[in-house]
């Protein structure tokens, strides 16, 4: 009788078909990358729109040679997708938070997104190798214009711009080493003299005028509100 040779080749040896234990896959020299957060993310997405529109510029505009000017003029481009109304000064509804009809006026960015788009663009800016002192999106003009969009947008919708105030703790007493004896010796004429002016200062605490602005890169809400 012949082999046959298909018996073989089935059969125990060298030619036995691999396990499925041998069939596994061998594990990877790198770490799966964790997903990046919302942050992040909003980031990389505003940084490539950004590079977009110095590419699509006309000139073509490099990256080293942007200033704040370009940064400002981006911030406008930006205006023809946004989603606030803001009312021209000639608008019977200008300084209304809540009008009561629709009006022609346009819709622009809110002063928020475009304060939180700064401040993820300037993060990223430095993420991607540019120089802090050379940070187009931290330059003065860019700042100054910031500050009057937000103004004119309090103004044009009737909301008021407030600064956060936060109060200031009263000072705690100080605690001394004699304060843990038994008998602690009485206070001398100067010590409750003192004493009266310290517990008397401390009635009204101080408020303090730091105040919060709203922002930043974003970071707040995406660049297209």
């Amino acid at each position: 009788m012949e082999d046959n040779p298909d018996a073989s080749a089935s059969g125990s040896g060298s030619g036995e078909p691999p396990s499925s234990s041998s069939l596994a896959l061998a594990p990877s020299d790198h770490p799966p990358q964790q997903p990046l957060s919302r942050y992040e993310s909003q980031k990389r997405r505003d940084w490539n729109t950004f590079l977009q529109y110095l590419r699509n510029h006309k000139p073509p505009l490099a990256l080293a040679r942007c200033s704040g000017a370009h940064v400002i003029e981006f911030l406008k481009y930006l205006d023809q997708f946004g989603k606030t109304k803001v009312h021209a000064a000639a608008c019977p509804f200008f300084g209304h938070p809540n009008p009561p009809a629709s009006c022609a006026c346009p819709l622009k960015q809110a002063w928020g997104s475009l304060d939180a788009l700064i401040g993820r663009l300037r993060a990223a800016y430095e993420e991607n190798g540019g120089r802090p002192e050379n940070n187009p999106f931290g330059a003065r003009a860019v700042r100054i214009y910031l500050r009057e969009v937000r103004e004119g947008q309090a103004k044009a919708r009737g909301i008021p711009y407030e600064k956060k105030r936060r109060r200031r703790l009263p000072p705690q007493p100080a605690v001394s080493g004699a304060a843990s004896s038994s008998s602690p010796a009485p206070a001398g004429p100067v010590d409750a003299a003192a004493g009266a002016v310290g517990s008397a200062g401390t009635t009204a605490p101080a408020a303090s005028d730091t105040g919060a602005a709203e922002a930043s890169s974003a970071p707040r809400g995406s660049a297209t509100s």
